[in-house]
């Protein structure tokens, strides 16, 4: 192999190492021991203490609980959900497929508010429980909060599910599961034989993504959970910001680490070798429903997708609208009309042109960074499935611990970026990569490659294969993952929060602030802020699902 050659071989290792290293590796490294050396030199006696004590057991057992029981209900909600939006054609159906996307960026103060709204003590359901309990229902408290974390984190990932999920299953060729049938098998049997060893890897994906992110669930739990249900998330955020206290933050990351890293072992051996399959355009495994059970099964979803998925958004516009005496627009022009910079109010159009900015430039690092992962990752070997397994670690991370460690490593040089807006999208494009990993991945494994020797021996470069076969097939996955990185970046709050300056905020680190203020009026703005995020999600997402540029995206 000539130098060049083995550059563009090494090429997709080299730079998400370099990217996850600079970005990650250092920031929790320094935080960590930082917190284990509080007098410049190491001691460990914090250890036994932390890990000892009935409360953080306690916690700990509670975020395991928590996260496997979130996951198993959002495959079991999700799976039906990403065959009925992508083999099933019905009218609306791209408008509910970037609706169901927007509530993965809402600021998690804002859900769960929400949640607290639907399932709180002055919620209609709590209403309803007391009138036919009685006195009887202040004992369903604890029952209704750990439902109420459960739905708002199904509400969060159910689109994690259907988009990567969904993104594979709408290539998979029809006549395999048509020529199942013919041959006499159920529905269920060809699902199980037929459908799901092509989806195993796809679902193992997705469900590692759906744990990590509800294990490290903060600002659902911190609302709805109460001072009596935390998660490790949680107790690293007190005790980073309100205590004070690195040295007990810092064995926390170390044991949330530790749980996300056995549980990205387990992941790896969940996965199987992956079954090479032909692949079909999206718009041709869609049809419409053809049997009464098919129209029921589509009817059964759409409605689950409007009470989990849907409900919760109109009650976020609803308040947004929510006056004295009635509806109207005036949170959106007060919103607008008051432009001033403070570190509490801040001018509406700058935090949506920042986030904007921001999410785009970190959508575009996430693409390169994660394309380059994703085609090492589908090569045979173990150095691709280590890369892709290090890549998930920063989304079981605090973002606590993330933010906060940007700010104490990457002040000094050679990497002195203190008053850089770097810093943001960097940080938005360390979260969004894995799901880019994620969504490319199944179908870069599933590409014959034969395809690839033939057109190599017909005489392609490597770069005329890749541009010629891979891309015509992978093009649609990539502006998928284009959309999801963004969504995710725009939606980003738990490192953004601590690395956004005071004059470049973001819409969610707007939202939070005010929040942060008393008052219905700035509470109503909150929700107007709100509305508008989740218009500019929707909005990017149905753009990037309709795009076509010239063969890219034909699949």
């Amino acid at each position: 192999m000539t130098l060049r050659e083995r550059a563009a071989r090494w090429l997709p290792f080299t730079v998400p190492a370099l990217f996850l290293a600079v970005f990650f590796v250092l920031p929790a490294g320094t935080i960590v021991l930082t917190g284990l050396r509080p007098e410049g030199r190491l001691d460990l006696g914090t250890l036994p203490r932390v890990l000892s004590d009935p409360g953080t057991l306690r916690v700990a057992w509670f975020t395991l609980w928590q996260a496997a029981a979130s996951t198993a209900l959002t495959l079991v909600l999700g799976l039906p959900g990403a065959y009925a939006l992508t083999r099933l054609r019905f009218r609306g159906r791209a408008a509910l497929r970037a609706a169901v996307m927007v509530p993965f960026v809402l600021p998690t103060v804002v859900v769960g508010s929400a949640f607290l709204a639907l399932l709180g003590p002055r919620s209609p359901v709590n209403a309803a429980s007391v009138a036919l309990l009685g006195e009887a229902a202040p004992t369903l408290d604890l029952r209704r909060t750990v439902t109420a974390i459960l739905l708002a984190h199904v509400f969060f990932n159910y689109a994690v599910v259907v988009r990567s999920v969904g993104g594979l299953w709408e290539h998979l060729d029809p006549r395999l599961e048509d020529a199942a049938r013919t041959l006499g098998a159920s529905r269920w049997r060809v699902f199980r034989e037929v459908s799901w060893p092509l989806l195993r890897p796809a679902v193992a994906s997705s469900a590692a993504i759906v744990f990590l992110f509800t294990f490290t669930s903060f600002g659902v739990v911190l609302i709805l959970g109460g001072p009596g249900r935390a998660t490790i998330e949680v107790e690293i955020y007190r005790a980073t910001v309100q205590l004070l206290n690195l040295p007990l933050a810092s064995v926390l990351a170390l044991l949330q680490l530790a749980a996300v890293t056995a549980a990205l072992v387990a992941y790896g051996r969940l996965q199987r070798r992956v079954t090479r399959q032909p692949l079909r355009s999206a718009g041709s495994t869609a049809r419409p429903p053809r049997t009464v059970g098919e129209r029921l099964f589509l009817a059964v979803n759409l409605a689950v997708i409007v009470l989990l998925v849907l409900a919760p958004l109109l009650v976020l516009v609803e308040r947004s609208l929510a006056v004295d005496g009635g509806y109207g627009f005036a949170h959106y022009r007060a919103l607008f009309s008051d432009q001033r910079s403070t570190v509490l109010a801040v001018a509406p159009l700058e935090a949506i042109r920042n986030s904007v900015v921001f999410g785009l430039a970190a959508a575009l690092v996430a693409l390169v960074v994660g394309g380059c992962a994703a085609t090492a990752a589908s090569r045979p070997g173990r150095a691709g499935r280590v890369l892709d397994r290090a890549l998930m670690l920063p989304l079981g991370t605090s973002a606590a611990t993330v933010g906060f460690g940007f700010l104490l490593a990457l002040a000094r040089p050679p990497l002195d970026l203190r008053g850089s807006l770097l810093l943001v999208p960097a940080a938005q494009a360390l979260i969004a990569t894995p799901f880019v990993v994620r969504t490319l991945l199944p179908v870069l494994r599933s590409i014959d490659q034969r395809l690839r020797d033939a057109a190599a021996t017909l005489g392609a470069t490597p770069r005329r294969v890749w541009r010629e076969v891979d891309l015509p097939i992978v093009g649609r996955a990539v502006l998928a993952a284009v959309g999801f990185s963004f969504a995710i970046a725009v939606g980003e709050f738990g490192a953004t929060v601590f690395l956004a300056r005071g004059q470049t905020p973001t819409m969610p680190v707007a939202i939070f602030r005010l929040l942060g203020r008393p008052g219905v009026a700035n509470f109503g703005q909150a929700m107007a802020m709100s509305t508008i995020l989740m218009f500019v999600t929707a909005s990017a997402v149905a753009v990037l699902d309709r795009l076509r540029v010239g063969q890219v995206g034909r699949f």
